[in-house]
């Protein structure tokens, strides 16, 4: 397992928090998605092998937000 953290901009609030949590969680591969609103932050856990860190900034940029 690989773990990352992605900068998000853009959330302000936890529904938005809520929202990519379940993107992220959605994606195959990923075993654990941690959306910290006050940090602006996702911490990922996943298996690189399944999907890489820029699927993942994109499935957030998809649902809206920005990611890095």
């Amino acid at each position: 397992m690989d773990d990352t953290v992605i900068r998000i901009g853009g959330m302000s609030c936890q529904g938005c928090v809520k929202n990519i949590t379940g993107v992220l969680k959605a994606l195959a591969g990923v075993s654990g998605a941690e959306v910290l609103l006050t940090e602006g932050e996702a911490r990922v856990s996943f298996d690189a092998g399944q999907v890489t860190r820029e699927a993942l900034i994109a499935a957030i940029e998809d649902a809206g937000f920005d990611a890095e």
